[in-house]
């Protein structure tokens, strides 16, 4: 099967589409013929080994998964002895967080893991950029117990978790404020914010408002930036760990405080999520957005891309044509 493989950590010049071996089910796996995936943060991250901490769960010297993809969607081509809620042919969509292998033909995946059947009318394309940056979300959004009515903040409205994290705070009923960039107010709004702050002509640490929670969806501003954003017993949350690992600390320290405080949460893998996201895509209540698409041939491109920081929602690699089967 094709597959772009990287051995060594670095730029997307590493990357380099071969030939590689079929994985194998295990009883508890389903083996799905990919049809679609992503290349996000995460990617990026795990490709050029950088921050270090990632080597912690990649490899220290060289990656043990050679294979990158944390997302996917395709068809079930197989499945292990013991897996019983998936069947031959159905169309699933998922996320691999440990394992990846999305930039390849087929891939492994545990039957309870994040892996759900795409909703009808939804296609591989559509369907593969659900799970990563909707799951990192709604992880911070549990964690800071995020209600109808109240105010928040989300800065970085366009990327792959803001774009998710605003459609999922307006389902929630939560009063939305987005920071982005003048050339995507309008798609912002469309996600359901109420407001929108263009970042290039007004600087939002600044705004005169006061949210229950600010979500720096992007890691680009800072807990004592925000701080003054924040209710009295206000939350700030960051996808990043910040200098010096400082929301890390932050997230031990300022709640003995009892007062604004930083939440770190760390998301966990469940199918719950999955089958949540699933429920919300067949209604049409969160759409995962899409900036551009790539073909497999093409994944030193996305990489560059994403590297940039500069995508909208999510870049989407075909692997094979959704016309295509084998």
């Amino acid at each position: 099967m094709k597959a772009a493989v990287y051995r060594h950590y670095g730029p997307p010049s590493v990357v380099h589409v071969e030939n590689t071996p079929q994985p194998i089910p295990q009883p508890d796996e389903l083996l799905v013929r990919v049809f679609a995936s992503t290349v996000n943060r995460t990617d990026c991250g795990f490709l050029s080994g950088k921050p270090l901490v990632v080597r912690l769960f990649s490899g220290m010297r060289a990656p043990r998964a050679t294979v990158l993809g944390c997302e996917f969607a395709g068809e079930v081509a197989g499945v292990g002895a013991d897996v019983s809620t998936f069947t031959v042919g159905q169309r699933v969509f998922g996320y691999s967080g440990v394992k990846f292998g999305g930039h390849a033909g087929y891939l492994t995946v545990a039957e309870m893991g994040l892996v759900a059947e795409i909703p009808v009318g939804v296609s591989y394309v559509e369907a593969s950029p659900i799970l990563e940056g909707a799951h990192y979300a709604i992880t911070m959004l549990r964690a800071a117990r995020v209600t109808a009515g109240q105010n928040v903040l989300v800065n970085g409205g366009t990327g792959g978790i803001g774009s998710a994290a605003v459609q999922l705070l307006v389902n929630l009923g939560a009063r939305v404020t987005a920071v982005c960039a003048t050339a995507h107010l309008s798609m912002v709004q469309s996600l359901g914010a109420e407001r929108v702050v263009d970042y290039t002509r007004e600087d939002f640490t600044a705004l005169e408002d006061q949210f229950d929670v600010v979500l720096d969806a992007v890691g680009k501003s800072s807990f004592g930036r925000c701080r003054r954003l924040l209710v009295p017993d206000g939350i700030y949350i960051s996808s990043e760990l910040g200098t010096l690992w400082q929301n890390l600390i932050l997230a031990l320290t300022t709640p003995v405080l009892r007062r604004r405080r930083v939440l770190f949460p760390i998301p966990k893998d469940t199918r719950k999520d999955a089958l949540f996201l699933q429920g919300l895509v067949a209604s049409g209540e969160f759409r995962p957005v899409i900036d551009r698409t790539y073909p497999l041939e093409e994944i030193r491109e996305a990489y560059a891309y994403v590297a940039t920081g500069q995508k909208i929602g999510n870049v989407v690699i075909r692997v094979r044509d959704e016309a295509v089967m084998e």
